[in-house]
């Protein structure tokens, strides 16, 4: 008489799974795409809510959001490139000249290149560009969030991001997007050890932005940092063959910017053409002294109001090294926020410049997670969400630059 099989011995047997990196790219994407879709949609609500407020306001004010949003300020700028390749200059009544060679190529491209496969224009198509960079880096943003810190430490990550007082750039026909996008990704390839990937990906940021140079910096950085400790621990043999990939992925890192100020330099017949094309713009590295101009010259609470915003943010940087980030995504972040204060520009920008430097909302996001509760969290960014909105759309319908 056969004995009864054990319930233990009469269930199926699950097979194995594969490790992560063995399984196919296709799933792979796929289970990454559902890690982060709480992400995306929180992201994506914020971001539609603006776009909602910019309506209504645009509307009650008789102007058209779709112009605000994709037809103004350095917008027409990268459309002119991508019409008419480089090549134009507005001389200012002070004599002063702007040439297009301050824009960097990567946008324009993206923007022919979709104009001409679809029935958009110029200015849909840098929309379109933005739009899905912002996703993307949403989606980078929330990687980098995970890993560190859990995945609803990157959901709220991505969200904060979303409501960046200057967030309404992000809906714009502009850069920010794009190259948090890559940068995003970059640090997050650096952060799982794939440094060709993360080089490839700083070509393409070195093609969309000047700042890119903070991102070359924290991958060289990072680089230096792993060759030193290994020498101090006395893992000398082999070290050059062990570190191959890292050293690619850096050595490729800067050839975007770098091949872009070549090209300048080659067209206008000098090796600081580049530097000359931005300083005429007014974006020369002056180390911070027209940033102190500017606070000296303003009214007592405005100058001290704005003295309180940078102490703000540098206690946010003290925040960072606290939290003991890890050394690109600390690098990157910091460097970004030197690289916007250290310039002569448009101080107004500068805020802009800064939002690619998502490392700054670290701490906050691991702060809203100890409320403990959903809804509170909710409630907190409901409110940022209504605020960058309202500023958005009193921003937009303005007549200065962002």
């Amino acid at each position: 008489m056969s004995a009864e099989p054990s319930p233990q011995a009469a269930r199926p047997r699950s097979r194995p799974q594969p490790p992560q990196e063995h399984r196919p790219l296709r799933a792979r994407a796929a289970a990454a795409f559902a890690s982060g879709a709480p992400a995306l949609g929180a992201y994506a609500a914020v971001r539609l809510f603006g776009l909602v407020v910019l309506q209504v306001a645009a509307s009650a004010a008789g102007k058209d959001a779709f112009h605000l949003l994709a037809e103004r300020w350095d917008s027409i700028w990268y459309q002119r490139v991508a019409e008419h390749g480089y090549g134009y200059t507005v001389t200012l009544p002070d004599g002063g000249i702007h040439s297009d060679l301050a824009f960097f190529p990567l946008l324009p491209a993206l923007e022919r290149g979709i104009a001409e496969a679809t029935p958009l224009g110029l200015a849909g198509a840098g929309l379109l560009v933005a739009w899905l960079a912002g996703l993307l880096a949403a989606w980078g943003i929330f990687a980098v969030g995970a890993r560190l810190y859990g995945r609803r430490a990157g959901v709220v990550l991505a969200a904060l991001w979303g409501v960046y007082p200057t967030a309404f750039v992000q809906s714009m026909a502009y850069t920010e997007t794009l190259f948090t996008a890559l940068a995003a990704w970059s640090l997050y390839a650096v952060l799982t050890r794939r440094w060709i990937v993360a080089g490839a990906l700083c070509v393409l940021a070195g093609l969309t932005r000047p700042s890119a140079a903070a991102l070359i910096a924290a991958l060289a950085i990072t680089a230096a940092v792993t060759l030193v400790r290994e020498y101090r621990a006395g893992a000398t043999d082999g070290i050059v063959r062990r570190n191959g990939r890292m050293l690619a992925g850096v050595a490729i890192a800067p050839l975007g910017w770098l091949g872009y100020v070549v090209f300048v330099a080659v067209r206008e017949g000098s090796p600081f053409a580049y530097f000359d094309v931005q300083a005429q713009w007014g974006n020369s590295i002056d180390g911070g002294a027209a940033l102190a101009a500017f606070i000296l010259g303003l009214p007592l609470p405005g100058a001290l109001g704005l003295c309180a915003a940078l102490a703000g943010l540098g206690r946010l940087v003290y925040l960072c090294v606290r939290q003991r980030q890890p050394l690109p995504v600390l690098v990157y972040g910091i460097a970004v926020v030197v690289i916007s204060l250290i310039g002569s520009g448009y101080f107004g920008s500068r805020p802009r410049l800064m939002m690619p430097a998502f490392p700054l909302l670290l701490p906050p996001a691991v702060a809203l997670l100890r409320l403990r509760s959903t809804a509170r969290t909710a409630t907190v960014l409901a409110v940022l969400a209504a605020a960058s909105a309202g500023y958005g759309a009193w921003t937009l319908l303005g007549s200065g630059p962002p």
